[in-house]
């Protein structure tokens, strides 16, 4: 199928969108790497304390708490992005929220490795690893039309968008959301059924040693 000129010129809008923000998620991650490293040593005892009251949490049925728990994690950064699409001042959170998702992640990924080593990078694996190989997919298929429809509604705002066309939010729009949740909701339910598993045998033998 050939594109027409203004397919391409669309999709290279697309494309910058994408890498707009990429930018500022790699910058939050290596900011998190750079306050990671401030971190005092008591902070792996803490971790340490954590993970062994995990292994007893773990043990009771803690089934609607830890649903809610992950909803949360899962859908707080997609939904987010899904929202700011709806307000002009998306054109500067939707950033700061990219950039705020990268550092949180790196930040926590760092602290598992300074306090755990070699296990550490096995430990964010278990937390982090299905998490992220879904959600941030999801955040980025989100916040790019967003993006494009918050700096519309800026332009509409300023008086700068005669010639800029209206903002729709048509089928595309909720299709987008509803599929994607139903992604987010499928990987929650993985990983409630499986980062326990994983992560109680990783614990048990660092535990044990």
């Amino acid at each position: 199928m050939k594109w027409t000129s203004r397919e391409m010129a669309e999709w290279r809008r697309q494309v910058f969108r994408l890498l707009f923000l990429a930018l500022f998620f790699f910058a939050g991650v290596i900011l998190g790497q750079v306050f990671s490293s401030q971190v005092p040593d008591a902070a792996g005892e803490e971790l340490t304390r954590y993970l062994t009251d995990f292994l007893e949490v773990e043990r009771a049925d803690q089934s609607p708490c830890a649903a809610l728990s992950a909803a949360v994690l899962y859908f707080r950064y997609p939904l987010a992005a899904f929202l700011m699409g709806f307000a002009s001042i998306g054109v500067v959170l939707l950033p700061l929220t990219t950039g705020a998702f990268g550092f949180f992640l790196s930040f926590s990924v760092c602290c598992f490795t300074a306090a755990f080593g070699s296990d550490g990078v096995l430990l964010a694996l278990a937390v982090f690893g299905l998490r992220c190989a879904v959600t941030l997919p999801c955040y980025f298929l989100l916040a790019v039309p967003s993006l494009e429809r918050s700096v519309t509604l800026a332009c509409l705002s300023f008086g700068r968008g005669r010639r800029t066309a209206p903002v729709v939010y048509g089928r595309a729009w909720w299709s987008r959301l509803a599929v994607l949740s139903g992604v987010l909701l499928a990987g929650m339910c993985a990983d409630l059924m499986l980062t326990p598993l994983f992560l109680r045998q990783l614990l048990e033998r660092m535990l044990a040693g």
